[in-house]
């Protein structure tokens, strides 16, 4: 059977609007092939008056006449050999674009070749410039976690080091979930995570033309039901009346009790500086600052209590906030718990949901405004996290309804 090649057209282009001060103008290459076009350069420079486009040749007006044309004729002969050398090796004409024979005329990989490693390798090094201009440090960690995983994934299930892009299909994103949750022990809620950064990486690769669509298009995050945990207003009151005798746990307790009333995360806590609380429009103290995970600005108005604690250390000299490690912190609140009787989990990150939920929510605060104190990058984020919160409040109302009557 003859190979049956669709026409790739080849044509030389002189760019007159890009004439420099020498009157020379570049000629530029222009390959189409099924409609798709890719225009890239020939160094190759001359005056209007030396260049024939009917014939795609330089006049003998120009003394580097034959060597240019031999170029432009070489040019040539490497985009038909590249475009052969796809339909020999790959049989159809839809298996490649123009931007395929442009690769391989310069010695690359087609679109589809590349490892799956090796382009996301490429693409933490692209991201990298961005850090701390565009990212943070701990996003771009994430990401290399994420590579990590899917090396360790690839060796596992191919023993291999790497496998060409182009055979992602739904079989591999299925087959890394149960990796996740068989081998890693992870929870639905982190494998959702890490499966929608590996879907960004993949999504730039088709954009930059290795993938001629999205593999995983069709899979679906596996709904997660989040039950958020947090202190009850008869809790929140029993902590705050509590006296420790260590000071380890005083201090513990004060920087939980302050992110309950701010709903400020640990890192935020951690980062607090006199010069984040400002006199707002209505003359009270607001904090004001950037929230590290989403860089979004928040302000937070300074409710009594948390005014409260930062007197306390006001007074003390010892800074606007004591210093606590997140493990440690996490570790004496455990204490905290068992020493009130509070027969819950106690983390850094329940003050945040207790702000929102006993302090906020319960208070008839909007749901709008709790997106807004907390920094949340959208408000589904906030819905999706407190809608049973909502529920739950509305139920006891219509309970107190029920007993007016």
């Amino acid at each position: 059977m003859g190979i049956n090649l669709q026409p790739l057209s080849i044509r030389y282009v002189l760019i007159k609007s890009k004439k420099n001060k020498l009157g020379l103008c570049p000629i530029s290459c222009r390959l189409t092939l099924n409609g798709r076009r890719k225009v890239f350069s020939t160094s190759i420079m001359v005056k209007p008056s030396e260049w024939n486009s009917k014939q795609q040749l330089i006049t003998k007006l120009n003394d580097s006449y034959e060597v240019y044309n031999q170029k432009l004729q070489l040019l040539r002969s490497k985009a038909l050999t590249a475009q052969l050398e796809l339909q020999v090796s790959l049989g159809k004409q839809d298996k490649y674009t123009v931007e395929d024979v442009y690769r391989l005329m310069k010695g690359e990989k087609k679109s589809g070749d590349i490892g799956l490693l090796e382009f996301y390798k490429s693409y933490l090094n692209k991201i990298d410039k961005l850090i701390d201009v565009e990212i943070k440090q701990v996003t771009w960690n994430k990401f290399k976690y994420i590579y990590n995983d899917i090396y360790a994934f690839i060796w596992k299930k191919y023993h291999k080091r790497d496998i060409v892009i182009s055979k992602l299909d739904m079989k591999f994103i299925n087959d890394l979930e149960y990796y996740y949750k068989v081998d890693s022990k992870l929870k639905q809620v982190t494998i959702n995570k890490k499966i929608q950064r590996l879907k960004k990486v993949i999504r730039e690769a088709v954009h930059e033309g290795h993938l001629s669509k999205h593999p995983f298009l069709l899979h679906k995050a596996k709904k997660v039901i989040r039950d958020v945990t947090f202190l009850t207003t008869e809790e929140l009151r029993l902590l705050e009346a509590f006296n420790f005798s260590q000071p380890r746990l005083m201090r513990a307790k004060n920087l939980f009790v302050f992110s309950c009333y701010t709903g400020l995360a640990y890192r935020e806590v951690m980062n607090l500086e006199s010069k984040h609380i400002k006199k707002g429009f209505d003359g009270n103290l607001w904090i004001t600052m950037k929230r590290q995970k989403t860089s979004k600005l928040i302000t937070v108005p300074l409710l009594p209590q948390a005014l409260h604690i930062l007197e306390l250390y006001k007074s003390s000299g010892t800074g606007i906030l004591p210093k606590l490690s997140n493990q440690r912190y996490n570790s004496y609140l455990k204490e905290i718990a068992a020493i009130v009787g509070i027969d819950k989990r106690m983390t850094t990150h329940m003050a945040r949901r207790t702000f929102a939920s006993t302090v906020l929510l319960y208070n008839d605060v909007p749901m709008e405004i709790v997106s807004e104190l907390l920094g949340h990058s959208s408000m589904k984020i906030t819905q999706d996290s407190y809608g049973k919160v909502v529920q739950r409040k509305l139920s006891q109302e219509i309970e107190r309804l029920k007993k007016l009557k």
